[in-house]
């Protein structure tokens, strides 16, 4: 479920921000079997909507072959409420169910079930593997602004074994050189910083001020990208998107441009030297180290409700559609010059995808 603070929005689906995304490799891979095997292909995470447990997942083989509902037809039971995140590693595939308070654990070429995290979480959101340890941003009660935290896994047992007290609304963190960053998005209100954890020590080691709403972050060449949305209008208190660079061997901000006023972006993803990143329905892209934004957009996508999942693999653009928030989702392809490739019917508000190569 991508963020409830937007509150107009999130009465109709209990979400708004954004995806979340993951590996690939081997193009030496099986692709897809009926007998379960799947690999060379992307996964699709269908959000579906708050408190109805129609969460599910899609698979697009590279050969454009799609399977719905494919972790149902698998292990014979539903996914479960509102599906946040997914997150490879190795053999295993883990996906974060926000509804359902768990994570359930599958092998990530058969889909069969190992394991789930089924305690010691409260309102997942998004999950990595960082010295050994699984950590899970929490938002504990959204009303309560006191209660947020970091739930560290252990990935024998898969159970909560310790948790990190943080500010508000931590959302999607990535990891570097046993360093966590989790950007505190602000869960019902509105955040402006990053955490850094230590992965060993696990205590927060430092926090690094940003713009309004940090919605998605990368790190390359020891350099973190944060995507700052900035608070939207409809609240009579807009502020300004904001792109920044940081040096995390400093924490120094090195970087930062503004968006136009209006201009609220998402979705920020490394492809090569490029940089790409969202503002509704368009798709931007630039280099990797930008002196002023780009004016214009690569693109528009024919998507009905802006751009709801977002990822750049091998010189591919995949957006998912939310399309009405009920009614099952659309996925689109498009090349890196803005010409749509390919489309397909998922389930309903697809926000993420995973490679699985």
């Amino acid at each position: 479920m991508k963020k409830f603070n937007l509150v107009l929005f999130g009465l109709m689906a209990f979400s708004t921000l954004f995806l979340t995304a993951c590996n690939s490799d081997d193009d030496n891979a099986p692709s897809v079997e009926e007998t379960g095997e799947f690999a060379n292909g992307v996964f699709i995470l269908n959000e579906g909507g708050y408190g109805n447990g129609n969460s599910s997942l899609s698979f697009l083989s590279d050969a454009g072959v799609l399977q719905n509902n494919v972790y149902e037809n698998i292990n014979g039971e539903l996914l479960g409420d509102t599906a946040q995140c997914l997150y490879a590693d190795e053999d295993r595939l883990f996906i974060v169910l926000n509804g359902s308070g768990t994570i359930e654990v599958v092998d990530r070429y058969t889909l069969e079930k190992i394991g789930t995290v089924s305690t010691g979480l409260s309102n997942p959101r998004y999950f990595l593997i960082e010295n050994g340890k699984g950590f899970v941003s929490n938002w504990g009660d959204p009303t309560n602004p006191a209660d947020d935290f970091i739930a560290v896994i252990d990935l024998t047992s898969y159970s909560v074994t310790s948790t990190i007290p943080v500010v508000e609304g931590p959302e999607r963190m990535v990891a570097e050189n046993g360093k966590i960053y989790v950007a505190h998005s602000g869960g019902w209100n509105y955040g402006n910083q990053i955490s850094v954890i230590n992965a060993s020590s696990l205590n927060v080691s430092a926090e690094i001020p940003v713009g309004d709403v940090p919605n998605s972050l990368e790190i390359a060449n020891n350099k973190l990208y944060v995507l700052c949305g900035g608070i939207p209008a409809w609240t009579g208190n807009e502020t300004l998107g904001e792109f920044q660079v940081i040096d995390i061997q400093s924490n120094a901000t090195i970087l930062s441009l503004d968006f136009p006023e209006s201009q609220h972006p998402a979705n920020l993803k490394i492809s090569g030297n490029e940089l790409f990143y969202t503002v509704d329905s368009d798709v931007f892209n630039m280099e990797a180290n930008p002196n002023v934004l780009p004016e214009q957009s690569l693109f528009t996508a024919d998507v009905v409700g802006g751009i709801y999942g977002f990822a750049v693999e091998n010189n591919q653009i995949y957006i998912g559609d939310a399309v009405d928030y009920t009614s099952n989702g659309k996925i689109y392809l498009y090349d890196t010059s803005g010409n749509l490739v390919d489309n397909k019917t998922v389930g309903i508000s697809p926000n993420g995808f995973l490679f699985n190569n």
